[in-house]
């Protein structure tokens, strides 16, 4: 993890050097590095994650990302997500289940077990919970009711929290956009990140959250379910708020 924030630390220094950004960061007050944090935040480019690592590093633990288990095995990056503590999950399908029944409930005790060197050292996890970027194509396919978000999608974060709930001490609730326009990752090469605005808030982790049976409670789900579209109704008013504050937008 050491060496995880050196490699981003020099990456921040490549992005400050190629990019004369300007960083409008809200919430960072009584950040921690010795908590343990679940950050969810809305995604809009490859260039949210290199955003995150920059204003995040060293202020809270590294960032961790749940990655599927066949992607261990993905050349160069799958051994340096294994050395980094990624926590690695398995997913069965439906139809796999119908014919395997005895594997239920697996996948989340792979996932749980994946969690628990992080009882020792505080961590955190992060989630895109639209589980895509942003677009106004990918908008009107998922027929989104919100106006600068995709619906979210709630198994990730459910998974997250059933595994590590008893670790979690708060949820950052993260909010980011681009006032002059999302950028694309060739952008950060060619120097055109030149604003970011990055808005956080914390949020509690209550013990409902962490106890219920996402997969088979159809009650948890749809509780679960609501408790997170609340979230994204505020998100997305806040967006609209960020976004008149600068007119370029």
């Amino acid at each position: 993890m050491s060496l995880g924030e050196c490699w981003i630390g020099v990456n921040s220094h490549i992005f400050a050097f190629a990019n004369k950004t300007r960083w409008d960061v809200r919430g960072f007050e009584s950040l921690d590095s010795d908590q343990w944090y679940l950050v969810v935040s809305n995604h809009q480019s490859w260039i949210d994650i290199i955003a995150l690592q920059t204003q995040l590093n060293r202020r809270i633990p590294f960032l961790k990302f749940f990655i599927k288990q066949e992607l261990v095995w993905f050349p160069f990056l799958g051994v340096a997500w294994w050395a980094m503590d990624m926590p690695f999950m398995k997913r069965y399908s439906k139809s796999y289940l119908a014919k395997h029944p005895e594997k239920k409930g697996m996948d989340l005790e792979v996932t749980r077990n994946a969690c628990l060197k992080f009882r020792d050292t505080p961590t955190t996890v992060m989630n895109f919970v639209e589980g895509t970027r942003y677009s106004d194509e990918k908008k009107i396919r998922r027929a989104s009711r919100f106006e600068y978000l995709l619906p979210p999608r709630a198994g990730g974060i459910a998974l997250a929290l059933s595994a590590m709930g008893e670790m979690l001490n708060v949820m950052l609730d993260v909010t980011i956009i681009y006032p002059n326009g999302t950028p694309e990752i060739w952008a950060l090469f060619c120097g055109d990140v030149d604003h970011v605005v990055i808005d956080i808030r914390k949020r509690p982790i209550d013990k409902w959250m962490t106890s219920g049976d996402y997969s088979n409670d159809r009650e948890f789900r749809a509780r679960f379910h609501q408790w997170l579209t609340d979230i994204w109704k505020e998100k997305d008013q806040r967006i609209a708020s960020l976004r008149a504050e600068f007119p370029s937008s």
